[in-house]
């Protein structure tokens, strides 16, 4: 795995750790009020950088445009900002919610960006 594949891979490998950590955390304490960032490390975060990932590995072609490398970034910076910004939204912090909304709306449009990416190349007949 090379590239921007391997890039999302690390990425989702920092996500579960994290979204573990945070999960055991919740656990211990019985206090389950992060659950919504949990979820979202999980699947926003693990599931989805692990399938652009594989996806990037399947299509090396397509991984080393620059359209690829944009959307690693988009994804991670956003991922990152929503993730944190949703934590410390739900810990009672309700100025962080522009940063919530902001990076939501970036998340979206990495899928977006995603999307513009993979379907041609998965129906692209050879």
């Amino acid at each position: 795995m090379q590239g921007v594949a391997r890039n999302f891979f690390t990425l989702a490998i920092i996500y579960s750790l994290c979204g573990m950590a945070l999960g055991l955390h919740m656990a211990i304490s019985q206090d389950h009020g992060q659950m919504p960032t949990h979820a979202h490390t999980m699947v926003a975060g693990w599931l989805m950088s692990a399938v652009f990932a594989f996806f990037y590995h399947l299509f090396p072609a397509v991984g080393l445009k620059m359209l690829a490398t944009i959307h690693f970034w988009l994804t991670a910076i956003s991922g990152i900002g929503l993730l944190i910004g949703l934590y410390f939204l739900l810990a009672g912090n309700a100025a962080i919610e522009p940063l919530v909304a902001i990076s939501s709306m970036g998340f979206y449009a990495a899928m977006l960006l995603f999307a513009f990416i993979a379907l041609p190349a998965v129906w692209k007949k050879a």
